[in-house]
Parts: structure tokens; sequence; C-alpha cells
């Protein structure tokens, strides 16, 4: 908050009692005077109804005014993973994005797995991200969820994505480290056209960790 970082992710409010307790106790012990806290959590499942799926009402009862939720745009994810067809995968987003949105929450859209899927299929990675922005999504998040990208290509895709969207709809960057390029792959997302990235203090985060923000925001 004292950094001047724009939102701070909480975590999933269902993913265990410690979280659930954070969602609770936050709002009268966390004194933010920059920031503001985030919730993540995912799209409906396959085949449900945003009204009755657990995921979305514990996102809405963490009280947080912007929500962050996960989503795949990696067609092979959508039918080996999910077990569903493509365009189900595209509903998922849009209803999820829809409903939070009518609620009244600012909604960020993770796409999860985006660069590997745009590079084997970009149209579908591209419907995935449409359905979440003409739904009110206010940031598309593109997402490096194995880590597996290199500089130059993240700021290409990055670069034809901002070009597809205009420069109304904000971007996001999502880095994981595994090649040791999460900083690096941040940077480049933000020549390509991104402005909202997302890290971790020190780069934690699972495997070989995040895009560590206490370089990535000098390097800013």
């Amino acid at each position: 908050d004292e950094l001047g970082v724009a939102w701070i992710e909480g975590g999933y409010p269902q993913a265990n009692p410690k979280d659930a307790e954070f969602f609770q106790r936050a709002p009268s012990e966390l004194k933010l005077s920059t920031a503001e806290l985030v919730a993540f959590g995912s799209t409906r499942r396959p085949a449900g109804k945003v009204d009755v799926d657990p995921t979305l009402q514990a996102l809405l009862e963490s009280g947080c005014g912007t929500l962050c939720i996960v989503g795949k745009s990696w067609d092979f994810h959508v039918e080996k993973a999910l077990q569903t067809t493509l365009e189900e995968g595209v509903a998922m987003v849009g209803d999820s994005v829809a409903f939070l949105t009518g609620e009244g929450r600012r909604v960020f859209f993770d796409a999860e797995h985006f660069f590997d899927g745009y590079k084997r299929n970009p149209e579908y990675a591209l419907q995935v991200l449409e359905a979440a922005a003409v739904n009110g999504a206010s940031a598309l998040v593109l997402c490096d969820t194995n880590g597996g990208s290199l500089p130059h290509e993240v700021e290409r895709i990055t670069r034809e994505v901002h070009r597809y969207f205009g420069p109304d709809q904000m971007l996001g960057i999502h880095a994981q480290n595994d090649t040791g390029c999460a900083v690096a792959n941040s940077i480049a997302a933000v020549v390509g056209g991104v402005t909202h990235v997302q890290g971790t203090i020190n780069g934690y985060g699972e495997r070989t960790g995040n895009a560590n923000l206490m370089t990535v925001i000098p390097d800013l």
C-alpha cells in the first residue's frame, strides 16, 4: 500500500479456513490508503449456473469491490482438462464476468495459459478475451501460466492483442518464472501495451515463482 500498488490480491476466500478468516477480518483490521483489496477465484463450472456457483458466491461474499477470476484460454485445456466444448469454454467466461459486473463489482479476467493458447489457436484465445471484454471486464490479464514464454514472444503477442482490442481496453500481464524471464516478460509486455502488471513480493509463488515486484517496480 505504501509503495503505491493499486490492487492487492488477498487470495481465494474458499481456499482454506485461513483465507476465509483473512477476508472476514480485513475490512476492519486492514487500513489501506492507496490500494484496494481484491478477491481471487475462477469462472463458473462447465454446464453450471452462475447464480448458484459456490466460487462466484464466495467472491461476492468477500465484500471486495474488485474481483479477479481465472478462466482457460488454451483450447487444449478446455477440451482435455475441463472436458467440455470450446463454445462452453467461452460461455463460462462471458457468463461469469457478466454476473459479477451485474452485481456492481469491478472484474479482472486472468486468461490462464494465454500465451500457450495463443501460439496454438490465436482465434480461440481471442474469443475468450472477447467474451470477458464485451461483458465488462476492466482488465484482460494475459497469463504465462507455464512460465515457458520468452520476452520477444511476449512483446509480439501482447502488441498483437493490444492492436486487436485498441487503447481503451486495459491489458495486464501475469508472468511465472520457469524460464527465469518473469520480470523481463513483464517489462516486455509493458512495451507491447500492457498497463496492469501482476507480481509478488520477492517473486514468491508456485514452482520457481512469479514476477518479482521488487525488481519490476524500479524497472518501470
